[in-house]
């Protein structure tokens, strides 16, 4: 058996907060819509990951997901524009990423990542 994808589920009486959030500000695709249940993400190829922590490091909470983003500053850009209140950071994490913590309209804890190897210019 191989896992071919993982699917985070929440569950909402108002969809459209999750537009707003998931493909407004982070720019996810809308993938599958039957009117009562919306998964928003890429077509292009991810990464199959699954975490579990005593904490999210730096003595942070552990986040209900993780984000990465190829431009760290522009995500955050877009978070401010749309007043989603910053929680943690933005700060560069000793493990090697830049990271911020907000939450999403249903009060998951998102951390918003970029490793900082790929900060580094070509």
């Amino acid at each position: 058996m191989k896992v071919k994808r993982i699917m985070a589920n929440t569950a909402t009486s108002d969809l459209s907060k999750a537009k707003a959030f998931y493909m407004d500000i982070l720019g996810l695709e809308l993938l599958m819509d039957h009117g009562w249940f919306k998964t928003y993400g890429s077509d292009a190829t991810m990464t199959i990951q699954v975490s579990f922590g005593s904490e999210g490091g730096s003595g942070t909470p552990v986040p209900d997901l993780s984000i990465e983003v190829d431009d760290i500053q522009s995500a955050l850009s877009q978070f401010k524009m749309a007043k989603v209140p910053i929680e943690y950071g933005p700060v560069s994490e000793p493990w090697g990423v830049t990271r911020f913590y907000v939450r999403d309209p249903f009060g998951k804890l998102i951390n918003i990542l970029q490793h900082e190897r790929a900060n580094a210019p070509d």
